[in-house]
């Protein structure tokens, strides 16, 4: 267990906090290209402070802090140059990295202008989102890993989330929670309200292993019945430090995102990416948005998908878990490992270095390990993901059912030479 400064130092977001500027060290997605098709602004909530994204009438993407340094006056409301934003309360204007160079009321104090900075940061898009940086320069590359870049077909998941980010990472580095919650409470959600529950997600754990790589933690396991040659050891899925996690399927690959908005809420995507081999598909200009659901009409946690009911296990933990109170055993050897690499990340901050992950060479795509025979199910995990998983929420469901089932005969025809 932590103590409640341990916990803390690990959980709050804001500014000149230790875990705050190690977070400030990262790109975020924090909005959609499509927010921006009706109006050049918005306001975005990201690491306890709010901020205004906007979007020039060239395309160029910028972010500063929402309230106008004049009288905090909110800037979303402002007008967006090519070279900047303007405040709609006194025409103040400031450019992309926050100086203010125009004041018109103030045209006989030049000076003073160049004392005016706002909180700015940098902004750009990947993958059919709008990601940012608001920590300090130099500014390091935007990751481009495989999942934003690659050809397919996608569709992204999103909630709002009343909890911390720490207890939905924490989850990523916890294999032993698959055969429970998505297994053997799942089974028993099936049983008591008519349903078959998938069976990929039932067989038990013979062990489990953490390495760490220069972006975070590759996570493995070993399932009864299977070998160190499987997929889930061979390779395993990489847990992207600080705030993502990679799995992978037959002909699918996803991305979770947890975007820390403050203290006690999360952005919670689910981005996947459809590409199987023998299906065919127009280029989608964007990704689909959806939401999946957290609570029915009663306000009960909907766990009858393998997304809700994580949701249920990181949300009834409370907005910030009381670590203070718990009880780590010999199988939450991920979790320990993960609060230790934020600690020595934190000191790297500290002591000027860049944490783990942050990327500062050009590049067009990084490519990361990741198991492709989820559980040893083969194709037939795809179904079970698609109907089981988040992605039932999603408005080409059946589309993408169709494509994957297409695919998989047009390559059992090739296979058999027929």
């Amino acid at each position: 267990m932590l103590t409640v400064e341990q916990n803390e130092e690990l959980t709050s977001v804001g500014p000149g906090t230790p875990m705050g500027e190690l977070l400030r060290r990262y790109w975020y997605p924090i909005a959609f290209e499509q927010d921006f098709d009706t109006k050049p602004s918005k306001t975005v909530r990201l690491l306890g402070e709010n901020w205004t994204l906007y979007k020039t009438p060239s395309g160029k993407y910028g972010i500063i802090g929402e309230a106008c340094p004049h009288r905090r006056a909110s800037l979303t409301y402002g007008i967006v140059h090519e070279d900047g934003i303007r405040c709609g309360y006194h025409g103040w204007k400031y450019d992309f990295d926050g100086q203010c160079v125009e004041q018109p009321a103030e045209s006989d104090n030049s000076t003073f202008r160049e004392k005016i900075k706002a909180k700015a940061g940098s902004a750009q898009t990947l993958g059919g989102m709008v990601w940012v940086y608001v920590g300090p320069a130099p500014v390091p590359e935007l990751p481009r890993f495989d999942v934003y870049v690659e050809d397919g077909i996608r569709d992204i998941g999103v909630a709002t989330l009343p909890c911390n980010w720490l207890q939905i990472m924490e989850n990523s580095v916890d294999p032993h929670h698959v055969e429970w919650l998505h297994g053997a409470y799942f089974e028993f959600l099936g049983q008591t309200q008519g349903f078959e529950a998938p069976k990929s997600f039932q067989k038990k754990h013979v062990k489990v292993s953490f390495d760490e790589f220069e972006y975070g933690i590759i996570k493995r396991r070993m399932l009864e019945g299977h070998t160190e040659s499987d997929d889930d050891w061979a390779i395993g899925h990489p847990m992207m430090f600080p705030y993502g996690m990679r799995v992978g399927g037959m002909f699918i690959d996803q991305m979770q995102i947890r975007v820390p908005i403050d203290d006690t809420t999360t952005w919670k995507l689910f981005y996947s990416l459809h590409h199987p081999d023998g299906g065919t598909w127009e280029k989608q200009e964007r990704p689909v948005v959806y939401n999946y659901e957290i609570f029915d009409d009663n306000g009960d946690f909907v766990t009858d998908y393998v997304e809700g009911q994580d949701v249920m296990a990181w949300v009834s933990q409370g907005a910030i878990t009381d670590r203070s109170q718990e009880h780590l055993g010999r199988s939450d050897q991920g979790v320990a490992m993960l609060r230790k690499m934020f600690k020595e990340a934190m000191a790297d901050v500290e002591d000027g270095q860049d944490p783990l992950g942050v990327v500062r060479e050009k590049h067009e795509i990084i490519h990361l390990p990741c198991e492709k025979d989820k559980f040893g199910a083969g194709t037939a995990f795809t179904d079970q993901w698609i109907n089981g998983g988040s992605m039932r929420y999603s408005p080409i469901r059946e589309q993408l059912l169709a494509l994957h089932r297409d695919a998989a005969t047009a390559r059992e025809k090739a296979g058999s030479g027929a």
